[in-house]
């Protein structure tokens, strides 16, 4: 039986590849890890998958002609790897229609605040700003808007008097290497799928 195979796209300090990297090596996460994707090759999160034994695509997205050069490449690469879920954790690229149509219902992002408050960037410092007293993590389903897919899965986190971003930060993170593996392993065993509606997530 085909095991079940997902992509991780990020951009960064991997911190969420390593969660689940960790998750899967430790048997907590009965996946395999057949692709990093990285749009900046010296990113840290390419040190880490290559400790981790995952293949990895690191472009530079000014060598090609558009987006959409890119993506169709991406996508060959995804089907050819034989791909079942695409990870976003940390990737700081809008996806466009090229990736997302062949893969619809089948791409998943983690977010640093209970959406639908606080999309976009810094969504750590704009609760702060806004001063709100819970911010969380959110899991979600991606489509064509700014994190507006549908919700897969939530987790509040406290916001104290003295917390700066970096603190708020650590906390955070604290519970996203907790629930995207979680949520990663429901979706690999069949136990989410999307309501008629296409809004709500259910959990058998």
């Amino acid at each position: 039986m085909k095991p079940f195979r997902i992509a991780v796209f990020a951009s960064g300090s991997g911190s969420n590849f390593q969660a689940i990297a960790d998750a899967v090596q430790t048997g907590k996460l009965d996946v395999e890890v057949g692709l990093l994707v990285c749009d900046k090759p010296e990113a840290p999160v390419v040190r880490r998958a290559e400790a981790a034994g995952v293949e990895t695509f690191a472009f530079r997205p000014k060598q090609y002609a558009s987006k959409q050069a890119y993506e169709t490449e991406i996508v060959r690469l995804l089907q050819e790897k034989q791909i079942d879920l695409v990870v976003l954790a940390g990737y700081m690229r809008i996806v466009s229609g090229t990736l997302l149509e062949p893969y619809e219902g089948r791409i998943v992002n983690i977010h640093p605040s209970l959406l639908p408050s606080f999309p976009g960037l810094d969504a750590i410092g704009q609760a702060l700003a806004h001063g709100v007293k819970v911010t969380g993590v959110t899991v979600h389903f991606v489509d064509g808007g700014m994190d507006t897919g549908p919700i897969i899965a939530q987790r509040p986190v406290e916001v104290a008097e003295d917390d700066t971003a970096d603190t708020l930060a650590a906390k955070i993170h604290r519970i996203e290497h907790e629930l995207y593996p979680f949520v990663i392993r429901g979706i690999a065993s069949g136990n989410v799928s999307l309501a008629e509606d296409g809004r709500r997530v259910l959990w058998k």
